[in-house]
């Protein structure tokens, strides 16, 4: 009786723990929207304290590269005592857990996370573009089937859906952030678009390069490829609750937008882009038509 009483006074507690972590890092992730569900906020802010001290865990630091695997491998230990000890004596992984049985969270989503922090430990460069997807089926597509499951949508076509989705953004934040990620180490273009190009990662993470028709080519194969993806998604909206449909229809516009802010860069090794405030004002009608009528667009995208 003591130790039921002791879990129902800490788990109040873990969530919060949980929350003021998303809450210091809302911009990565949904916790901050709102449009989400007040009652899935606790839930949603537990996936992502789970998922932001992995991901610190292989970037932060100066760790080297066996310790950081090491300490994700005691990560996932976590993560596997969190599904059956309901008083795990953390307060992520007992916020976690209680999530995971609550909502009946597909648990196999957090580890394919773990998979992918792993892999930003160790490959820093992609060989095709299937290697590039298998590393999205990892780390951005589990997000979209954690928040469906939060909803309680599990059709496999809209799982799907959301799998494109999920994939196009994270190439979107890649083909966004080449200034960053070049310069520390990491070439998200696949070696095929650039070697198609008459480039190499190589040369991209050794040269000081500023574009170049070669770096717009390869790019803008990255954003045809992406935009597809993202058109495809868009047939997940009619399979939504409204308030989450909002929510992915505001992400669709931007995605787009973004797209084509990318493909307009004279200088994308070296020059960033983001959405303004103003841009994202002017989306807000169409935002609103795709969400009432959501059928219209997924048809679009089935042409």
């Amino acid at each position: 009786m003591h130790t039921s009483n002791q879990t129902a006074i800490l788990l109040p507690q873990a969530y919060q723990h949980c929350l003021a972590i998303a809450q210091q890092h809302y911009e990565n992730f949904p916790t901050a929207s709102k449009l989400l569900r007040s009652d899935l906020r606790p839930a949603v802010a537990a996936i992502y304290a789970f998922a932001r001290h992995a991901d610190d865990l292989a970037d932060e630091g100066d760790a080297d590269a066996e310790t950081r695997l090491k300490q994700i491998d005691a990560w996932e230990i976590l993560l596997e005592r969190s599904e059956a000890d309901e008083q795990i004596n953390h307060p992520v992984f007992l916020a976690l857990g209680d999530s995971i049985r609550t909502h009946q969270l597909p648990i196999e989503a957090l580890y394919n996370l773990l998979t992918a922090f792993r892999m930003d430990v160790s490959l820093h460069v992609y060989a095709s573009l299937d290697e590039l997807m298998f590393y999205c089926k990892h780390s951005a597509n589990p997000v979209g089937r954690l928040v469906l499951a939060l909803h309680k949508v599990n059709d496999p076509q809209a799982l799907f859906h959301s799998d494109q989705i999920c994939t196009a953004l994270q190439l979107i934040n890649f083909w966004q952030d080449l200034s960053i990620d070049l310069p520390n180490g990491r070439c998200y273009l696949p070696e095929t678009w650039l070697q198609e190009a008459g480039l190499s990662s190589q040369q991209l993470l050794q040269e000081n390069m500023d574009g170049g028709e070669a770096v717009l080519s390869a790019l803008q194969q990255a954003i045809s490829t992406t935009r597809d993806m993202l058109q495809q998604g868009s047939a997940l909206l009619p399979m939504l609750p409204f308030r989450l449909r909002l929510q992915i229809a505001a992400t669709l516009r931007a995605g787009h937008l973004m797209l084509g802010k990318i493909a307009h860069l004279e200088r994308p090794l070296v020059e960033r882009v983001a959405v303004s405030k103003g841009e994202w004002r002017k989306l807000a009608v169409p935002i609103l038509m795709d969400a009432l009528f959501p059928s219209r667009l997924a048809r679009q995208s089935s042409t």
